[in-house]
């Protein structure tokens, strides 16, 4: 049953590989967010380093899953390796830092004067929700990249494969179940009933599939963008990981337990990425 799953996934076209592996990472996103229905609350040294984890996935995946595969890209089409990496890396920084300013949103342990973006009236539950979906998009874009990246394989000889594609889409979804459960949990601490709060969590990661088709499709249709895209991914990703996931983690004194976490969760992704791409 599995061998025949696995099959019918290689033959579908990169956009419905990157759909349903952003699907997969919504649904962990989910998985999480449903411990609501168990508990009102999680230990706060789990919590802080499982989100260490996520920092230590985020860190690897953009390294091995996209800036190595950018460069290599960048050297078989012939332009500085250095280029594609750098500018990209760069981009994606500066978007997440713009998207960052304009949008309204709170950070998971902040106080309502805390909330970033455009001054609103929004409720505390919108503005955590919109803090982890604005997060969520460039994960979603390194999934849809790399599919069309290992779709174009053939024709550029990179290190960019299907089986890469899927390890990262496998470590994103791994660090998206501390996601869910930082944005629930909060919430079914301060009363609001399980489903609601399951509801606000899950619906941060929704945005997932959608960027992975955005990212997979632009790839495709505009194929000298790819190792630049790659970067933007790693940019992107990186820009979240210093500006929320690490400082998150260590803000409640659990700041050797959050490092470990890292470490564990940068080796989990390496070994992925290596072992399976």
């Amino acid at each position: 049953m599995v061998d025949a799953a696995t099959e019918w996934f290689v033959v579908q076209s990169p956009v419905l590989q990157a759909f349903l592996a952003g699907l997969f990472t919504w649904t962990v996103t989910a998985l999480g967010a449903a411990l609501v229905f168990v508990t009102r609350t999680i230990n706060r040294r789990l919590l802080d380093a499982m989100m260490g984890f996520a920092a230590g996935v985020m860190i690897a995946a953009s390294f091995w899953s996209l800036l190595a595969p950018s460069i290599d890209m960048a050297e078989a089409q012939g332009v500085p390796t250095w280029l594609p990496a750098t500018v990209g890396f760069l981009l994606g920084g500066v978007f997440l830092r713009l998207a960052d300013a304009i949008l309204p949103h709170l950070h998971v342990g902040a106080r309502m004067e805390e909330a970033e973006g455009i001054p609103t009236s929004w409720r505390r539950a919108t503005l955590l929700v919109l803090a982890i979906t604005l997060h969520n998009i460039p994960e979603g874009l390194a999934v849809g990249v790399t599919f069309g990246a290992a779709a174009l394989q053939m024709e550029v000889a990179t290190g960019a494969t299907l089986a890469a594609a899927i390890a990262l889409a496998i470590g994103i979804g791994l660090q998206n179940f501390p996601e869910g459960v930082a944005v629930s949990m909060p919430l079914r601490g301060e009363g609001i009933s399980a489903p609601k709060s399951f509801w606000y969590g899950q619906l941060s990661g929704v945005v997932e599939p959608i960027s992975a088709v955005i990212g997979a499709a632009a790839v495709l249709n505009i194929r000298p963008i790819l190792p630049y895209a790659l970067a933007f991914a790693a940019g992107a990703m990186i820009f979240v990981v210093v500006e929320e996931l690490i400082p998150e983690s260590q803000r409640h004194g659990n700041t050797d337990l959050a490092t470990m976490g890292a470490m564990g969760g940068f080796a989990v992704m390496m070994l992925l990425d290596v072992a399976l791409g």
